[in-house]
């Protein structure tokens, strides 16, 4: 990589298998802003982790070049962006040219003429953001506070958190929306069992959790066939399942069994 190489240019490397609306997109104009936010900057990394492996850790960067120094981090476990995950703090490396904490790193850089970097990391709700800026000749420095960069990555930082928030709501309206929807069904299958085994409400639901956890079919499919066949097929098995439903609901009924902090009494008939 020269000084006369443009950092327009986009080039994102890790998660291609990710899904439109992606952290991919805004990682690239992320990374592409701090270069330009940073003087004497000639391109930027941005990652995203949520430290359950480094494996799909969505990666920008703004030259080809790049990518090599931030994958080796990866495979080596060393570099100023893992050690920003691990300590949550800045880190950087004034001059790689002397620089002997990550040798892999170090090598990787200077053979793409990358003389320093500084990486910052952000942290929000389980999400960690990183920018790296780097340098071709030493002493580039971005440091925490009113740095255009710095505010830059803050405020990144709060709108992925706020987009995996939202995100997450998402799911769980969509969760609540199917159990909602399937309600219906569950209830008509549960007063089909107490109908065919003479059963209360709590059982039928307890015979029908019982056959759903032993055929490995979602208890909202099961309920759903079972409607469709009034149970025709299916007596025997649901009265098995039926009678240690009720078994286990006597069991656990309070007053039943002995006191466990009293030996039972011995039987009058019987031999001391």
């Amino acid at each position: 990589m020269d000084a006369t190489t443009p950092t327009r240019t986009l080039f994102e490397t890790g998660a291609s298998d990710l899904a439109e609306g992606s952290p991919v997109r805004s990682l690239a104009h992320l990374a592409e802003q701090a270069a330009w936010c940073t003087p004497d900057s000639c391109g930027a990394a941005a990652t995203v982790s949520t430290g359950q492996g480094i494996a799909d850790v969505p990666t920008a960067v703004t030259h080809p070049d790049l990518s090599a120094l931030v994958s080796v981090q990866w495979e080596s476990g060393e570099g100023p962006i893992p050690a920003a995950l691990d300590t949550g703090r800045a880190t950087g490396a004034d001059d790689l040219l002397h620089e002997s904490r990550w040798p892999e790193y170090r090598a990787k850089a200077l053979e793409a003429g990358v003389r320093s970097s500084a990486t910052l990391p952000y942290r929000r709700d389980g999400i960690t953001l990183t920018i790296t800026v780097y340098g071709f000749r030493p002493g580039l420095k971005v440091e925490k506070g009113c740095t255009a960069t710095d505010v830059l990555g803050e405020l990144a930082a709060t709108g992925l958190a706020r987009e995996r928030r939202y995100r997450d709501a998402l799911v769980e309206v969509d969760q609540l929306d199917t159990a909602l929807r399937t309600r219906p069904v569950v209830d008509q299958a549960c007063g089909i069992l107490m109908y065919v085994l003479g059963c209360d409400a709590d059982t039928a639901f307890d015979t029908l959790r019982r056959l759903s956890q032993r055929t490995n079919r979602k208890l909202s499919d099961l309920a759903g066939a079972l409607v469709r066949t009034r149970g025709h097929g299916l007596e025997a098995e649901l009265r098995s399942l039926g009678d240690k439903a009720r078994r286990g609901t006597r069991a656990a009924a309070p007053g039943n069994g002995a006191d466990p902090g009293h030996a039972a009494a011995p039987d009058a008939g019987s031999t001391p």
